[in-house]
């Protein structure tokens, strides 16, 4: 029996959320949340944002993201420099890129077994309607 809409979207919830628990545990040893980890990766692809910029991209608010940076900064995985005019962006430090790492392979694996009842093709198809839902 095919999901209504409904649960096809209580569904992606739920492998969401499973995702989010698995990850923030098997980061744990590193000291670091999913959502402190998750700065540091979008900080990583995006050397230059602004804390706005940041922000957007982790899907917190100004404020949050403010909070979460210097939260961030106290630990010593960012630091704040100079930009264009009065503009301050983050940016990793040496400990930060070393965090985002070996957090980068801790989700990775959380993902993978997330996914590992699908077969290559299987990810493939799903990969291609998610683009599609997602697509402007």
């Amino acid at each position: 029996m095919a999901m209504t809409t409904a649960e096809l979207g209580l569904a992606v919830k739920r492998l969401q959320v499973r995702n989010h628990r698995a990850a923030t545990e098997a980061l744990r040893p590193l000291d670091v949340s999913l959502v402190q980890w998750d700065a540091l990766r979008h900080l990583h692809a995006n050397p230059g944002a602004s804390l706005h910029d940041l922000a957007i991209l982790t899907f917190q608010t100004d404020q949050a993201f403010g909070t979460l940076a210097a939260r961030l900064e106290a630990r010593g995985l960012i630091r704040r420099v100079s930009g264009a005019g009065r503009a301050i962006r983050p940016e990793l430090t040496p400990e930060g890129e070393r965090v985002f790492a070996a957090g980068r392979e801790v989700t990775e694996r959380v993902v993978g077994e997330s996914f590992a009842p699908l077969d290559a093709d299987e990810r493939a198809v799903l990969g291609g309607m998610l683009e599609r839902l997602l697509a402007d």
